[in-house]
Formats: structure tokens, C-alpha cells, sequence
């Protein structure tokens, strides 16, 4: 790299010399460590210079000769990575709680989040319009990758949802996705069929589409694989392939003898680490990635014993927004005992479940599906709080920094997010190495985003400038 800039600076001398400025650049950081995600590499004492949203070049600071930068930054001891990415949120809620969602956009900044995947939801045509003004700079917030709705089946569940129940209506979905021109496609399960669901991913994949999803349990890991899902979004239906009862829970759900959550005790009864194996197997060689989700289902495991009403960063979170947590609360207070049991043993279950796929080289996504109706799972603070859950299930810190930016833009087929000349300056600047420590992504020194910087200052107001109370 050092060779390749020298001609750079030896114009940059040439052109002081007979008196004429230096090229003007946007933004200098200096003497900073560069974390490459890639392979967990630091290169200390850096100067990285930005151009507009651009990586214009990156030379070693002892040999700097000059520097002509509109902000010039002191990047020493400090610590330069892209930035994250969530791989699972929501924008929803109905048109009422369209600013309210727009507010959320400006939490992921805050938190160093350039970058989200929209899971489904049913404010296409505003978050659509957001992605607009974010690219051309008039709204601050992550770049978006939209699903648009879900498919799922007559009567779905999500306001939204595109229901499916037979060929025509299939096709009549991808058009209309297709149109809409999304980044992927999401399948729920509340009410479509297994055979429907299974010929959504096929006919997707016909058309050359991203497709993610729920899994419905009258469906088996190994059919929905085969079909070419390429993201399998929750531990529920993974955990379900590891049983070795998996093909009879598969029959008595699409026999109407039991549901989702009256099979889990069952699958969790009948773990095999056998299955499992053949399992993770199949998931790492049809490049399948899966989304644990791990914090948010902690939270929602334990919302019988936890008070969240005066968690800081509820005042981030509009009332309407606040009022869809209500469902899963008072589902929490109503549960049966044995259900509680059931729930938070299935927490430890899926903190032991990522630690092992990650440990068989199964890809995973770091996203915190945060959003309207999961109950006080914030945008923003929670994919680190992912991390640092994925890093307690057994990954190392880089690893669990690969599942958000780098496994995030592959699943996406998206460029891969690095620092490098030519590279988008989509960068996260720390005080302090996350590699040592993951709780360290929080401590953030600034924000670069669609060229502009954020430092510890503004992204506090950005912060302040959506308390709601």
C-alpha cells in the first residue's frame, strides 16, 4: 500500500514546490490503528483521507510529508473499523407511526450503525423514501436494505403481509416484490403453508432473489435448504433440524397434533449432536446463514422477572411505538409457569446453539430486531448488545464483528465493507480496541457517514434530539 501511494506523495511535494496547493481533501484522520475485520489485522499509526464519501488514500504517518484537509482528525490511540451493520430490524407500525420510526434512524447513527436490513414490515413506501434521503444526504441515518412486506399466508399476522395461498398468488407477490424493487425477500410462518412456503423460496431463487425467513415447523431444515433459503432468521427452526424427532414434530404439525410452541420442549428433549452435525453440515455448504437474535429473546425471556420502565433508553422511544410493547408484556405476565420454564430454558439453549454453529463454521448475522412491537429492544444500543451476546455464546470478538458488516454484505451480495482506497467511508471511530474487549464498540470518538462526521458531541444531541419525554 505504502509503495503504491508514493507516486501521490511525491506529486503532492511537486505540486508545493512550484507553488500551486496541495489537494483539498474533505476529512484527515491521523496516527490511527486500522482494524481490518477481514482477518482481525491492526495497522497502527495511519492517515486516512476521505473525499466526499470515499476512501481517497491511506498512507503511514511518519511519512506524511503534507496534509490539506478541510477537518483534520488526531486519530492517536485510537481505533478505525467500518461500520456495523444490524441484520435484522423493522420499520412498522402503520402509517401513525411513520415519524416515529424515522426517529428511530437517527439512534443507529448514534450508535456507529451505517448500515441496516429492514425485516418486513409495512411502511414500504416511507422507508423507501428514507433509503432516497439518506443516499442524497437530507436525512441522517444508516443506509437501508429493505424487504418490503412479508409473504406469509391467508390471514397473516403482520399488517402488511403479501398472503399466499396457491401458484398464481405466489408469482403475484414476487412481481409486486420485484417491482418494488427490494433487496430481499421475507417469508413468515404464522399462516402459510409449508408446501407454499417451500415453493416461494424455489420460485425466488428462479428469479435470482435474496430470500430470508421464519421457518414454519411443518417444513423440515433439510427442505427448506434444499429449496434455497439463504438466511434462516431465529434459533427456533435451526434448533428444530437438531432434533432427532424432527421428521415426526414435522408430521403432527402438518397433522394439526401440535403447534410451535407446544413442540419446543420436544425439540429441545430430543437434541442430537449427531443431527446436529449433519445439520450444520448442510447449512455451511448451501451457504445458508442464519440470524440468532440472541438479546432480544433473552429480553423477552425474562420479562416476568425484569423491570424495563425505567431503562435509559426508553426516553429515545415514541408512545405509540411504546404502546405496541404491550402484546408480548402482557403475554409475559399471563404465561403459564411451565411456560416461563419452557422460555427461559430455551434462551440457554440457543446461547449454546450459536456458540456451536459458529464453532462448525456456520455463517451468522448479527441483527437485534429491534423495532415496533418487541418489547424494549431499542435500535441501536441493541445490536451491541447482540454482540456481546454472541461473544458470551463462545465467539471471539472479531468474530462476532464479522457477523454484522462482513457476513452482512455477503448475505446481501453487497461489496464488502473495508478501509482501503476507493472504499465507501462508511467508518466507526473507537477510543478503545473492540478486539480486546467487544463491549469497547460502544465507546465511540465518531461516526462517518455519507461524508459527514459525527463526533461524541453531536451524536449525543443526535441522541437528545429524539427523548420523547
Amino acid at each position: 500500500m505504502k509503495r503504491a501511494l508514493l507516486p501521490l506523495l511525491i506529486l503532492i511535494l511537486l505540486l508545493n514546490s512550484c507553488g500551486n496547493p496541495p489537494p483539498q481533501f474533505d476529512v484527515a484522520i491521523h496516527n490511527v490503528s486500522i482494524i481490518n475485520l477481514e482477518d482481525g489485522k491492526v495497522t497502527q499509526d495511519q492517515s486516512v483521507f476521505i473525499v466526499g464519501d470515499t476512501i481517497h488514500s491511506i498512507v503511514n504517518s511518519k511519512d506524511l510529508m503534507t496534509s490539506a484537509a478541510k477537518q483534520q482528525i488526531d486519530g492517536s490511540g485510537k481505533y478505525l473499523m467500518t461500520g456495523l451493520w444490524d441484520n435484522h430490524v423493522h420499520f412498522r407500525g402503520g402509517t401513525d407511526l411513520i415519524e416515529e420510526n424515522k426517529d428511530l434512524l437517527k439512534l443507529f447513527i448514534a450508535n456507529g450503525i451505517t448500515t441496516v436490513r429492514d425485516a418486513g414490515g409495512d411502511l414500504t413506501t416511507a422507508v423507501q423514501g428514507w433509503q432516497k434521503d439518506i443516499a442524497a444526504n437530507t436525512l441522517v441515518g444508516p443506509t437501508i436494505y429493505t424487504s418490503g412486506p412479508k409473504i406469509d399466508g391467508p390471514g397473516a399476522t403482520w399488517a402488511g403481509s403479501l398472503e399466499v395461498e396457491n401458484d398464481q398468488d405466489i408469482q403475484q407477490a414476487l412481481d409486486s416484490l420485484q417491482e418494488l424493487n427490494v433487496d430481499f425477500v421475507k417469508i413468515y410462518d404464522s399462516k402459510i403453508s409449508g408446501e407454499n412456503y417451500l415453493k416461494v423460496i424455489s420460485e425466488a431463487e428462479k428469479r435470482k432473489m435474496i430470500t430470508s425467513g421464519h421457518m414454519p415447523y411443518s417444513v423440515t431444515v433439510d427442505e427448506t435448504t434444499s429449496a434455497g433459503i439463504d438466511a434462516i432468521e431465529h434459533l427456533y427452526y435451526v434448533l428444530k433440524g437438531c432434533s432427532s424427532d424432527e421428521r415426526a414434530i414435522t408430521e403432527a404439525v402438518k397433522n394439526n397434533e401440535a403447534g410451535f410452541w407446544t413442540s419446543l420442549d420436544r425439540v429441545m428433549q430430543t437434541y442430537s449432536d449427531s443431527v446436529a452435525t449433519q445439520t450444520f453440515n448442510k447449512l455451511k455448504e448451501r451457504n445458508v446463514f442464519v440470524v440468532p437474535t440472541l438479546h432480544i429473546g433473552h429480553t423477552l425471556s425474562y420479562l416476568d422477572e425484569v423491570d424495563h420502565t425505567q431503562d435509559d433508553y426508553l426516553k429515545y422511544i415514541g408512545n405509540g411505538i411504546q404502546k405496541t410493547y404491550a402484546g408480548r408484556i402482557n403475554s409475559a405476565k399471563n404465561a403459564s409457569p411451565e411456560f416461563v420454564i419452557m422460555r427461559k430454558n430455551l434462551d440457554s439453549a440457543f446461547v449454546k446453539l450459536a456458540g456451536t454453529l459458529a464453532d462448525n463454521g456456520v455463517g451468522l448475522l448479527a441483527g437485534s430486531d429491534s423495532g415496533a412491537f418487541n418489547s424494549y429492544t431499542y435500535p441501536g444500543i441493541s445490536l451491541h448488545k447482540e454482540l456481546q451476546a454472541l461473544v458470551k455464546a463462545g465467539l471471539s470478538p472479531l468474530e462476532a464483528l464479522q457477523t454484522s458488516s462482513q457476513n452482512g454484505a455477503v448475505f446481501l451480495q453487497k461489496e464488502l465493507p473495508q478501509i482501503i482506497a476507493g472504499a465507501h467511508a462508511d467508518l466507526l471511530l473507537l477510543n478503545s480496541n473492540p478486539l480486546k474487549d467487544i463491549q469497547n464498540t460502544q465507546d465511540i470518538f465518531m461516526v462517518v457517514k455519507n461524508g459527514k462526521t459525527f463526533e461524541s458531541n453531536q451524536l449525543a444531541e443526535l441522541l437528545n434530539s429524539t427523548v420523547k419525554n
